[in-house]
């Protein structure tokens, strides 16, 4: 007789809360400060390698807020001498015609020449340089950025695994990569214990964790895969602290997408991640480019487009996203107050100490007595 299948139950932020400590600290002592390889912010919130929040200029404006922006090498700001014009295009195209009007502009090639001018662009705000490549462009694209001074290259992917069966030509091999840059890598997106473990054991430097969950992003109504991503970012967590056991080196985890409040940033600092990535909450800053728009990497897909172009409006500066002061009650900004306050609450000095924090399963905040708060957006 064959085996019953049954289904496992993950959890999403809406799912869970966070248990106060049986200590406190006062948020002012706590310690934020995220690291890969030689480059650390003090933010722990790195930009989505989207083109409508990730331009040199962007970068150095995150990078005033002590955060990390992620460009994207195969997007328009490697297509275009002035990818603006592309941007101000799509953002303003009619809804019904848009996927159309992306489709063409991200058909026209990518000029290697550039990438390094996008590259040394962005030293020059002073920020730290991440560029984001998909496996198939980063042996032709990852050595022109590093030597243009990228300081981190982030290979990502819709799923990434260390085994991918194909009929083309060997495709990337992560040992191999290492050995033709010498600056951090990190790897997305994946979101399950064992293929996070081997990832890591390729040498890799960080991981980047979810598969669904972003607000332009249609994975899941397209091809039905994703895993929510509390569950997600524990259990790969959870084979970062295995492997950090086992050979005392630590890959640090970054949690990306889905993240829109402060509540939801704690809430995956506590579930075990180093980092975030968030883009939705960058694109309604008033210095993102797109103006209110943003859109997914996959989203131009030439035959089977998963994302879209959102219209989520601007709210504030990305200092009010960050830090305040915040004009909304819905903890959509002061991001890292939010997070400093919850580390407070829960005992946690560093993020490290926040990874110790209870996470526990909680009903939807609707029937604890916010109903009404929540009406009020």
């Amino acid at each position: 007789m064959a085996k019953l299948r049954e289904l496992r139950r993950t959890y999403g932020f809406d799912e869970v809360a966070i248990s106060p400590g049986a200590i406190t600290v006062n948020p002012e002592m706590v310690e934020t400060d995220f690291s890969v390889g030689e480059v650390t912010i003090s933010t722990p919130i790195l930009g989505s390698a989207m083109d409508a929040v990730a331009t040199p200029a962007f970068a150095g404006e995150m990078h005033k807020q002590g955060a990390l922006s992620v460009m994207n090498l195969e997007g328009v700001q490697t297509r275009y001498e002035n990818p603006q014009n592309a941007i101000d295009e799509i953002a303003s195209t009619p809804r019904e015609e848009v996927t159309t009007v992306m489709q063409k502009i991200y058909s026209t090639p990518i000029n290697e020449n550039l990438v390094s001018t996008r590259v040394e662009e962005i030293k020059k705000t002073g920020s730290h340089c991440a560029v984001s490549i998909t496996p198939a462009m980063t042996k032709r694209l990852g050595p022109i950025a590093v030597e243009a001074g990228a300081d981190m290259l982030v290979v990502q992917s819709t799923v990434t695994t260390a085994r991918h069966s194909s009929k083309s030509v060997k495709g990337l091999q992560f040992p191999e990569l290492l050995e033709m840059v010498n600056v951090p890598v990190i790897v997305g997106n994946c979101v399950g214990y064992e293929v996070a473990m081997e990832i890591m054991e390729t040498g890799i430097h960080g991981i980047l964790v979810g598969v669904g969950p972003g607000a332009a992003c249609t994975t899941r109504e397209v091809t039905g895969v994703g895993i929510p991503q509390v569950t997600a970012t524990m259990d790969c967590s959870q084979a970062r602290d295995d492997y950090f056991e086992k050979t005392g080196k630590y890959i640090p985890v970054i949690t990306d997408g889905g993240i829109r409040t402060g509540g939801e940033l704690c809430k995956a600092i506590a579930s075990g991640a180093d980092a975030v990535m968030i883009g939705t909450p960058l694109a309604q800053s008033t210095e993102a480019p797109a103006k209110g728009f943003n859109w997914g990497m996959a989203s131009p897909h030439p035959a089977l487009p998963r994302g879209t172009r959102v219209e989520v409006g601007t709210k504030g500066s990305l200092q009010q996203l960050f830090f305040g002061p915040s004009s909304v009650s819905d903890g959509t900004q002061n991001l890292v107050g939010a997070l400093k306050a919850c580390m407070g609450m829960v005992g946690a000095m560093n993020i490290k100490e926040m990874h110790q924090a209870e996470v526990v399963v909680a009903p939807s905040i609707k029937t604890e007595g916010k109903h009404y708060q929540l009406g009020l957006g």
